[in-house]
C-alpha cells in the first residue's frame, strides 16, 4: 500500500513558537553590523544597499521595541498607531517601544517599560523569547526587537499622548511571504525602496515592516 505525504503545513501557535526560539532568535542582545546587503544588518537600507554609505546617520541611538504575540488559538501581533504630535516617525504604525534610558537594566527593561508606560501591558502577561538582529533606522536609531508571547484577555489602557490606537494582526498573515509586499517613495530627494505589508486598512511599513521581515526570516531559517 502507498502512503499519500501529508502537505500540511503545522500552524502557528504558542506551543511552535516556544520550540522554535531557542534556534531562531537570539538569547541575547546582539551587534550584528557588518553582515547584510548595506553592510549595517537589518535596516531601512536593506532594499537600497547602496545608499547606505550616503545616507545612514553615522551615529545610532539605542532603543527597544516589544515584538507582542498575543497567545489566542490563531496568535496575532499587536501593533500600536504612533500619535501625530510625536517628534518621530509621528502618525506610524509601530511596536510598543523607545530609546534606552540609563535607569533601565537592558532592551527587555525598556521593551517592557514602553508597553507600561504606552499601552498600559503588564509586565507579568509578557514571556520574552528572545531577540531579532538589531534594525538600524534612516532617522539614527538602532532597535533591539524583543520578541514576547502575552496572555490574552489582559485589558489596555493607552497613553493618548503617544499611541492613537491599538489593533492586532493574524500572525500567520505576516509570516506570509507573499504579503510582504515592496514600496518605493521619495526620500531626502532620493528614490528609497521598503517593505510595506497592508493589512484592510492599516500600512505598516518601514522599520515595523523590516522588523517582522527579520522576524520572518528567522523563524522560516533551516
Amino acid at each position: 500500500m502507498t502512503l499519500a505525504l501529508s502537505t500540511a503545513i503545522e500552524p502557528w501557535t504558542a506551543a511552535r513558537l516556544r520550540r522554535l526560539a531557542p534556534t531562531a532568535l537570539h538569547a541575547a542582545p546582539v551587534d550584528d553590523r557588518g553582515v547584510g546587503s548595506s553592510g549595517l544588518g537589518p535596516s531601512d537600507f536593506d532594499l537600497d544597499p547602496e545608499l547606505a554609505r550616503e545616507l545612514a546617520p553615522r551615529h545610532q541611538r539605542p532603543a527597544a521595541v516589544l515584538v507582542p504575540i498575543i497567545d489566542r488559538e490563531q496568535p496575532t501581533l499587536l501593533f500600536t498607531v504612533r500619535t501625530d504630535s510625536l517628534p518621530s516617525h509621528a502618525g506610524q504604525i509601530s511596536f510598543p517601544g523607545g530609546k534606552i534610558d540609563q535607569s533601565d537594566t537592558g532592551p527587555l527593561d525598556t521593551a517592557l517599560r514602553e508597553a507600561e508606560e504606552e499601552i498600559g501591558l503588564a509586565r507579568a502577561l509578557v514571556e520574552p523569547l528572545g531577540y531579532l538582529d538589531t534594525y538600524r533606522t534612516g532617522t539614527g536609531y538602532a532597535i533591539q526587537p524583543v520578541v514576547a508571547l502575552v496572555a490574552p484577555g489582559h485589558a489596555l489602557a493607552i497613553n493618548p499622548s503617544e499611541v492613537a490606537d491599538v489593533f492586532e494582526v493574524p500572525f500567520a498573515f505576516l509570516m506570509e511571504a507573499a504579503n510582504h509586499q515592496r514600496h518605493a517613495r521619495t526620500w531626502q530627494g532620493r528614490q528609497r525602496h521598503f517593505y510595506a505589508m497592508p493589512y484592510g486598512e492599516r500600512f505598516i511599513w518601514g522599520a515595523t515592516a523590516g522588523i517582522i521581515r527579520n522576524l520572518h526570516q528567522r523563524l522560516h531559517a533551516p
